[in-house]
């Protein structure tokens, strides 16, 4: 009589020698019909000019602090995404927000996003107001910026099912939340686009706390640095608001700090947001043949992917044979 745990055992030494010949039954159909292995082959995405690594800045609300800032990123040729509410520019009522007028030039070579007309926490209001508050504030913002705003960050990274719902059809491709991942995955879902993290991690989050505040400093640089140094693709996504800095020399320093530990990289993308939404959806667009020795890019973005370490620029509109 065989013993429960015994079954056990048997079943699973049974269940791995399945799994063993039908690796050889492939192995062996592979080698006298490379059509199957072709069909297994791993197409990788890089990013442009085969860069592995992405890095998105992303700021919120369109204070006047943000003029500091974008003259820092401009500095160290990094670009941003700024979400900003058209009802509070030009305003004055708790933040001291940008004038109307200016944006344009301010942020000129960046990217202007929608972040609702006037900042509500939309999960509490009504579907005809999510939609009114996003199609004005993007709708404004056009108008000022003159190109189609197409992305957003909730107010205050709050979003459910139902926000969700309404904003179908109202052009929006990517909205972002505030939830740190400590994680450079590509997103999946862009209408809840998490973050890897705020700027400095969640230091000064409270005041004087100092020994909090070198905790989250040193975990914010930990991750920059893993992100420098992984050899997977990776996408680095920081987000926080200028007027946290204030008028605080001591952080305006750890900002121009960060900034230039990530300027000037060979293996870095530097992207807007909505940017990298289109580079993606371009790869995922790609057509392959059934052996993936051809590719069909129906965009007019030229894609970079890798197939079996080697690298291939899949350019713009063209059908290209694949030799690998």
């Amino acid at each position: 009589m065989i013993s429960k745990n015994g079954w056990i055992i048997k079943i699973q030494t049974m269940k791995n020698i399945t799994k063993l010949l039908l690796l050889i039954t492939f192995s062996a159909a592979a080698q006298t019909n490379p059509e199957i292995a072709k069909s297994a082959i791993k197409i990788e995405m890089l990013f442009p000019e085969g860069k592995t690594k992405a890095l998105i800045l992303s700021y919120d609300d369109g204070t006047k602090q943000d003029r500091q800032l974008v003259k820092l990123m401009n500095k160290y040729h990094l670009v941003g995404t700024f979400h900003l509410n058209y009802n509070k520019l030009g305003t004055n009522n708790y933040f001291d927000y940008l004038n109307k007028a200016e944006i344009k030039d301010l942020y000129k070579g960046h990217e202007v996003s929608v972040h609702t007309a006037n900042h509500p926490n939309l999960p509490d209001i009504s579907k005809i107001d999510v939609v009114y508050e996003v199609v004005e504030d993007r709708r404004e913002l056009e108008r000022l910026m003159g190109y189609p705003v197409r992305g957003m960050a909730y107010p205050f990274g709050n979003t459910n099912d139902a926000v969700i719902e309404a904003m179908k059809g109202l052009g929006i491709e990517y909205a972002r939340t505030v939830g740190d991942t400590y994680n450079f995955e590509i997103p999946t879902d862009y209408l809840r686009w998490c973050r890897t993290m705020h700027q400095f991690a969640k230091a000064y989050w409270e005041p004087n706390q100092p020994e909090k505040d070198k905790k989250e400093l040193e975990l914010f640089y930990k991750t920059i640095d893993h992100f420098l140094q992984t050899k997977e693709l990776a996408v680095l996504d920081i987000w926080g608001h200028s007027w946290e800095m204030g008028t605080d020399q001591n952080k305006w320093d750890e900002t121009e700090k960060f900034f230039k530990l990530l300027s000037n990289n060979e293996a870095v993308y530097y992207t807007k947001q909505i940017d990298l939404v289109d580079y993606i959806n371009a790869f995922r667009n790609l057509k392959f043949s059934v052996n993936k020795d051809i590719v069909v890019n129906t965009s007019a973005i030229n894609v970079f992917i890798k197939i079996n370490n080697k690298n291939f620029n899949v350019k713009a509109g063209t059908s290209m044979n694949l030799l690998y």
